[in-house]
């Protein structure tokens, strides 16, 4: 079994991070960790306007620069990360304030690392069904699918399925479609609508 705090800091090889990929990425890791809320404020996946509410609330540090240009790094990931855990928690946001601005950054990457338990790597993180990262973030997941041929029914983000009919028929389908997200929905789907396409056809026939 693998080192959950080792597994974390692949992570870092990643940073810097803008704020979209930022909370993809931590999004991705809370569904992975597989940590059950009891509060429900912690039940949403971090967003860019969740990241910002946390820095002008003095949760998290502020970016390095401004604007567009404004990126974030592995402490911010940890920050986010251990934000929404103790939320999980029940916690408020005065006494994470206070456990985040008290707690060194190896103390915080501990106790994050603790909580979130066995974790996949980046490159084996799933966002299907969920906005997809860019930059470093999806380089690293897109090597799976890659390395892998395809075989696991994972798409790049903002890819297209072709699916193949019956007499030269194609259906094009994105990727983050609720009907693409397995091979098995794919199949069921292409299977529908051959049966629409022969219908038709023999309607039309004289």
């Amino acid at each position: 079994m693998s080192d959950p705090l080792l597994t974390l800091r692949e992570y870092a090889k990643l940073a810097p991070w803008n704020i979209r990929d930022l909370a993809a990425l931590s999004g991705g890791i809370l569904d992975a960790s597989g940590v059950t809320p009891i509060n429900a404020a912690a039940q949403s996946r971090p967003s860019d306007r969740t990241i910002r509410f946390y820095v002008t609330r003095h949760l998290m540090s502020p970016p390095e620069g401004r604007g567009t240009a404004a990126t974030y790094g592995y402490r911010h990931l940890l920050q986010l990360l251990s934000i929404k855990l103790r939320q999980m928690e029940g916690a408020t946001l005065a006494t994470i304030t206070r456990d985040i601005t008290e707690a060194p950054g190896d103390v915080l990457e501990k106790r994050v690392a603790s909580s979130l338990g066995t974790l996949p790597s980046p490159e084996d993180l799933d966002f299907r069904g969920h906005v997809a990262p860019r930059g470093r973030v999806a380089r690293a997941v897109n090597q799976r699918s890659a390395s892998n041929g395809g075989q696991d029914g994972a798409a790049p983000a903002g890819a297209w399925y072709r699916i193949s009919l019956d007499d030269g028929a194609e259906v094009s389908l994105r990727q983050d479609h609720p009907a693409a997200r397995t091979a098995a929905q794919r199949q069921r789907l292409a299977d529908r609508i051959a049966r629409v396409v022969r219908d038709l056809a023999s309607e039309s026939a004289p």
